[in-house]
């Protein structure tokens, strides 16, 4: 099943996709994550039978992210051998943990903005893990049964920024810059340990083409190693880091600049596009 994001008002609630691009609505979206089986339960029920007239077009709808406010969205650097290479970074011992703010998350279709102070944005291609139940000091294998579902994110980063000190929070936090696509059930997804495809397309031409086989740390032991410190709660965010071709490893550096279309996909998650554009003047 795969579940979207869409604003009622001043809240967003979260639906089920039933079908081509219909989607039946279901819940606010804090009480979406505050009963995940009887929500869950609600959208099989939903997809069952033959995809009918009941709920809205996507086209009908404002997207949002299906992401609460007062989730956390974790981040983890360094992740793939290959890019830690062109990195120049040896291989970590221990997840590079940073931090969102969930005002920074974004939809397919939205506009980013490139800071003022900045060349441009970097792509990075990443798969999030939504968290489905309460872990705290669990084992890996505990820790991926507890997954709900996954998707598609581009974690588009403010070089500049970022490298002005040792934490990387604030060349993370840019606005919209953190595309995320519909989040798609763990059953349909399998381990990632397995193998998926992430690849990153600017204006078409493939920039990234990695596979999560090459992660250093699986999400079962990310999400373990965070059990240990944070207790992680139903519809927190992991995102769990990106394969080598970015845009600052390379020579010369090349980044996203108003006008360029770029394109984050995963196999069995789906595509996030969307456009770069100038800063507001005002």
């Amino acid at each position: 099943m795969r579940f979207v994001g869409f604003r009622d008002g001043r809240q967003v609630r979260v639906g089920v996709l039933t079908g081509g691009d219909r989607v039946a609505p279901l819940a606010e979206v804090g009480e979406f994550y505050e009963d995940l089986p009887g929500w869950a339960a609600r959208a099989r029920e939903l997809t069952a039978g033959e995809p009918g007239s009941y709920g809205y077009t996507s086209a009908e709808l404002s997207l949002a992210p299906a992401v609460a406010g007062s989730a956390r969205v974790v981040c983890v650097g360094l992740n793939y051998r290959a890019h830690a290479a062109e990195g120049g970074f040896p291989i970590p011992e221990t997840p590079a943990i940073f931090g969102r703010w969930t005002a920074s998350l974004a939809v397919d279709g939205t506009p980013v903005p490139v800071p003022p102070d900045e060349p441009g944005l970097d792509w990075e291609v990443e798969l999030v893990a939504v968290v489905g139940t309460e872990l705290r000091c669990v084992d890996e294998e505990t820790a991926l049964a507890g997954v709900f579902g996954y998707a598609t994110f581009n974690d588009l980063s403010a070089r500049r920024a970022q490298r002005l000190t040792a934490q990387w929070t604030l060349g993370k936090n840019s606005d919209h810059s953190g595309p995320i696509g519909p989040v798609v059930t763990a059953d349909e997804v399998g381990d990632p340990a397995n193998g998926l495809r992430l690849v990153t397309r600017v204006n078409g031409e493939v920039v990234q083409d990695g596979d999560t086989k090459d992660m250093i740390f699986p999400v079962g032991r990310v999400l373990a190693h965070l059990s240990r410190t944070m207790t992680l709660r139903p519809g927190d965010l992991v995102a769990t880091g990106t394969p080598a071709g970015v845009g600052h490893a390379r020579t010369p550096a090349r980044f996203l600049g108003p006008g360029d279309v770029v394109e984050v996909e995963i196999d069995r998650l789906g595509p996030v596009r969307n456009p770069i554009v100038a800063w507001p003047e005002s």
